[in-house]
């Protein structure tokens, strides 16, 4: 998303939080339940939120007039995820919008009759947050942010990008099931690339620096950053030390091209948040989540920062550069 089109969703946004919301009567209205797990001024957050809350608007829902929307920032702290959930269950909303697989599991445990709409959750089915993605049968639907497919694309940009590659490493984050999928996804592809793949845990920054360092001594190596909560919450650490020691680099998530990352792969997210509008609209009259599917990504974008590529040594394929969506100079 642009710089200026994110000023203007946020500022959108601001204008409808819930401040004026409150001095409204409650059953005067309908209440959404909002668990984000990022820093309140998160840009990226900001931004995914603005889309959800100038979506709703546009389905009729003015705030503070129909609708009163409690948002709660919970970063990537499980203790913080889990308060805040409870405090939104407590509050009784109609529906609540959840984003991560992490959050997405720890505010279900609470939640056992509240409708839940999320977005960037990997392989719900696998987590047990739904039967299955036609048929969700429970409290809970939403969007899936990637499917495994995705992990063979990532590698053969990197390929592309750095024809010598012969090893790779997966920034993955242990506790997640869908992490593990995901590396699996990769590792099992390696081989028609003639790359031998292996994971790195994002436990800590001390261990990520000392295991990205020591990868780092090999020669014809690069990284992989699927999105987890741990990558997001280390993302400057990772993009600082793919730049020390000069490693390519694919990421899950453009926003982070912008900030210095090398490429990225990933689905239109920002196009989710809206979608999620949608699903958060249509259980606000009257449809169960356990009716409405599990919807994957269709759209997939490719963003590349030229500079940081120059700065590595890298020349990017002619063919590449005509097939990305946006090229950073």
């Amino acid at each position: 998303m642009r710089r200026r089109e994110f000023i203007s969703l946020l500022g959108g946004a601001v204008a409808a939080w819930p401040v004026g919301a409150r001095a409204q009567q409650p059953g005067q209205m309908r209440r959404i339940g909002v668990l984000l797990p990022y820093a309140a001024d998160d840009a990226v957050g900001q931004t995914r939120y603005a889309v959800f809350v100038q979506g709703l608007q546009q389905l009729g829902w003015t705030i503070g007039h129909n609708a009163q929307i409690e948002v709660r920032w919970a970063t990537a702290n499980v203790a913080a995820i889990r308060r805040q959930s409870a405090e939104l269950v407590a509050l009784g909303p109609d529906v609540i919008l959840v984003s991560g697989t992490q959050a997405a599991g720890l505010l279900l445990q609470v939640a056992h009759t509240v409708p839940v709409v999320f977005v960037q959750v990997t392989d719900p089915v696998g987590a047990g947050y739904v039967n299955s993605l036609a048929h969700p049968g429970t409290n809970a639907t939403g969007f899936a942010p990637i499917e495994y497919g995705m992990g063979a694309k990532w590698l053969e940009l990197l390929k592309e990008i750095t024809p010598g590659l012969t090893r790779a490493a997966v920034l993955r984050d242990p506790t997640m099931s869908g992490g593990i999928g995901v590396f699996g996804a990769i590792q099992s592809v390696g081989p028609s690339f003639g790359v031998e793949i292996s994971p790195i845990n994002l436990r800590d920054p001390d261990e990520i620096e000392r295991a990205v360092t020591a990868f780092a001594r090999a020669s014809n190596v690069g990284l992989i950053v699927p999105g987890s909560p741990s990558a997001r919450v280390h993302i400057n650490l990772i993009i600082t030390l793919a730049a020390r020691h000069k490693l390519p680099a694919v990421y899950w998530d453009r926003a982070y091209v912008a900030s210095g990352a090398l490429i990225s792969y990933a689905p239109d997210l920002v196009d989710q948040w809206r979608r999620a509008a949608g699903y958060v609209d249509r259980i606000l009259k009257g449809e169960k989540p356990s009716d409405l599917p599990v919807q994957e990504p269709t759209k997939f974008e490719t963003v590349i920062n030229l500079k940081t590529a120059k700065s590595l040594g890298l020349t990017v394929p002619r063919a590449l550069l005509v097939r990305a969506d946006e090229v950073i100079e």
